[in-house]
């Protein structure tokens, strides 16, 4: 090869690198401009996902606005007719709406309707007002029942008694609550009657202790 050649070469091979380095300078570029729009991109979706968490909370605060508004109307629709079942029907002196009671740690109680009774037959009442009953309700009911002796041990000198008021309930969540040994009061002309079997027998949840003489 003659030195001609080799220059001819050289220069070739020049070309082709700064070709190349061009060539890569171009692919450089478009991979930082797909980067800079991938960027851009993913920054558009986290907004809307930020938007759309939010349209979500929004509306489940207002689903449960329209839930408690609608568990307090049927409280309120509940109370008289109720008022006047714990009266004649069970002798029951002092009747109160909405009782909230709270441990020194922080946990919470709270009932639709506490109503109870001294003298001689001493009772006391816990009532759950509900616009639909389910399972999970009942459940709680139950729990709010085990609980009521500790949250309320000025009451522990009473037989306790439970009663749930319901709106809706199908057939089966009926027979249930009858089961659970619960009185049960359905709603019928905008008023609540006592609808239990002539053979029911209540649950007792507390006995009050007998004191030895």
């Amino acid at each position: 090869m003659t030195y001609e050649q080799v220059l001819e070469l050289i220069s070739k091979l020049s070309q082709e690198v700064r070709e190349l380095r061009s060539a890569q300078q171009e692919t450089d570029k478009q991979i930082q401009e797909t980067d800079k729009q991938l960027r851009s991109a993913q920054q558009e979706t986290d907004k809307q996902i930020q938007k759309t968490g939010k349209q979500i909370k929004e509306l489940a605060t207002q689903i449960g606005g329209l839930g408690n508004k609608f568990g307090r109307f049927a409280e309120g629709l509940a109370f008289p007719s109720m008022e006047k079942i714990l009266r004649q029907r069970f002798g029951l002196e002092t009747i109160s709406l909405r009782v909230k009671r709270q441990k020194a740690q922080g946990e919470e109680l709270e009932l639709d309707i506490l109503a109870y009774r001294n003298g001689d037959n001493k009772a006391v009442f816990v009532v759950e007002v509900k616009s639909h009953l389910q399972s999970r309700e009942l459940t709680q009911i139950l729990k709010t029942l085990t609980k009521f002796p500790e949250f309320f041990p000025e009451h522990n000198d009473k037989k306790l008694y439970g009663m749930v008021a319901v709106v809706d309930a199908n057939k089966e969540m009926r027979q249930k609550v009858i089961e659970a040994g619960l009185y049960l009061a359905l709603i019928h002309d905008e008023q609540f009657d006592l609808q239990v079997p002539d053979d029911f027998q209540p649950q007792c949840f507390h006995q009050p202790e007998v004191l030895s003489t």
